[in-house]
């Protein structure tokens, strides 16, 4: 039966009622406990009550039906009364198993066996952090802070202390500080921000940042501001070698060092999700590689396991960037020199090369090139790939689609099909690449996929996700589903 306008707005204000309660309880969880509550991979931590809500319609996605606030208010309630140690709860996943497996148990019930190891474990050891030392603080270091002071939540984790830049004028900390505030790609700052010029600290959502004005990373005593055993996360591109970044590690108080850029000659370039297991303890220095390998890598890997790569190449249509010329000037790099405003610029990309060094298994099968275009933000990159195995779109593009949603790779890819997205519609995204469905072009063993990417945020959330690894600070997943087995047997039923 349809509903009446006034009882259509009735339900939704009835559903508002519910997701502005549950935004306590979140906050509970994540400042006392440690705890992130999220719904299929979309955290609640910080968000408003439309976007609560949003998730939970976006549940339909993997379970064909929409999440009910109904049945997720009282979970977390009930999880809020558990003391529980330090976690990351899918509450759709475990409102799900509750109602398949619960065997007419109490949510309680269900809840205290299913949660047993971290049930009364609040606070027990889960307080430990990482001290954390941005160097450089252009585009993707103002956005790793962004991302840092969203999940400092009760001083748990990774713990921004400090950036390190050149001083640039004398009112330079006012400016670092509008620029940390505003952005015309990503928008304002949620929350409030302060400054002591006396001291050179912002102060950021509660989160103190001292700003160390040197141009040495050799000479820094980090240890003088309380700054002990740090990870360095360099973003200046400057160096990227084991030579020149091994500077870092001379200044007191620094342990490791991670490169936002791909690095050279024996580092580890690591895309988390793919090749993050080959972190080791003993890794002093590591890459988070490129955006656009962090971007393609994840589908390489799941096109090639399912159906086989023997070559291919990739185009990347790629935003421009600060190392070109807004206006015709000279420039070290071939066409870079040209205004960047103004043209499609032709130049190199390495990171179809920089593939195999995260997916040995595609060692010399691809090739690369790249168009910069006068856009500022989200970039795609065409990947045109001869098959082993035949398919078709269909096929392609429902396995992906169920990557995206069921399996390790779902923190990297995402999928849409859409007939009217665009580059915009990406700003903001968290995943490394978007697969564009409707795009796709299959021809048996000529494949054609089109992946969009946030070159800029959604490479920044892959690089936290590597300095969590690094610290040790990956916060155990519930519920304990298989999601590769998840992912099989759902693709199963696809034929």
């Amino acid at each position: 039966m349809l509903q009446t306008s006034d009882s259509c707005l009735d339900t939704w204000m009835g559903r508002e009622a519910l997701a502005e309660a549950m935004i306590p309880v979140i906050g509970r969880l994540y400042r006392e406990n440690n705890v992130v509550t999220n719904i299929h991979g979309r955290s609640l931590i910080n968000n408003s009550t439309t976007y609560i809500l949003k998730a939970h319609r976006f549940a339909r996605r993997i379970s064909k039906d929409e999440l009910l606030l109904e049945e997720t208010a009282p979970l977390l309630n009930t999880l809020a009364q558990l003391q529980l140690g330090s976690a990351s709860i899918d509450i759709a996943r475990l409102n799900q198993k509750f109602k398949e497996e619960g065997n007419g148990a109490t949510l309680e019930e269900f809840l205290r066996a299913e949660l047993a190891e971290l049930v009364g474990k609040r606070g027990s050891g889960d307080r430990t952090s990482t001290d954390l030392v941005l160097y450089g603080f252009g585009r993707i270091g103002r956005l790793l802070a962004r991302l840092l002071i969203e999940k400092a939540g009760g001083g748990h984790g990774l713990r921004l202390r400090a950036v390190v830049v050149r001083r640039g004028s004398d009112n330079d900390l006012t400016k670092r500080a509008s620029l940390l505030r505003r952005d015309s790609v990503h928008g304002p700052f949620e929350g409030t921000i302060r400054i002591n010029e006396d001291a050179d600290i912002i102060t950021a959502n509660g989160v103190q940042i001292q700003v160390i004005y040197s141009d040495n990373p050799a000479t820094i005593d980090y240890t003088a501001y309380g700054i002990n055993n740090a990870l360095v996360v360099d973003n200046t591109g400057r160096w990227r070698d084991a030579e020149g970044l091994s500077q870092h590690l001379q200044s007191k108080g620094v342990a490791r060092v991670l490169l936002t850029a791909p690095g050279k000659g024996e580092l580890k370039n690591i895309v988390h999700g793919i090749n993050n297991g080959t972190i080791e303890d003993t890794d002093r220095i590591v890459s988070a590689a490129s955006c656009t390998t962090n971007a393609i890598t994840p589908v390489l890997k799941a096109i090639n396991d399912r159906f086989g790569v023997v070559h291919g190449h990739v185009e990347t249509v790629h935003s421009f960037t600060n190392d070109q010329n807004l206006i015709d000037n000279f420039h070290q790099g071939d066409r870079r020199g040209r205004s960047a405003a103004l043209n499609m610029v032709i130049t190199e990309t390495g990171a179809a090369k920089a593939v195999s060094k995260a997916l040995p298994e595609l060692l010399g099968k691809l090739t690369g090139s790249s168009i910069r275009v006068p856009t500022p933000d989200v970039s795609l990159a065409i990947l045109n790939l001869s098959l082993e195995n035949g398919t078709t779109k269909d096929e392609v593009n429902n396995f992906l689609r169920e990557m995206s949603l069921h399996s390790d790779l779902r923190r990297q890819i995402d999928y849409m099909d859409s007939p009217e997205v665009v580059s915009t519609d990406f700003v903001g995204s968290r995943r490394a690449g978007i697969v564009d469905g409707l795009a796709t072009i299959s021809n048996d063993k000529n494949l054609v996929l089109y992946v969009w990417y946030d070159n800029e945020f959604g490479y920044s959330c892959q690089v936290v996700r590597v300095m969590e690894q690094m610290a040790g600070v990956n916060r155990p997943s519930f519920p304990t589903t298989d999601v590769v087995e998840e992912a099989m047997s759902v693709l199963a039923a696809l034929g």
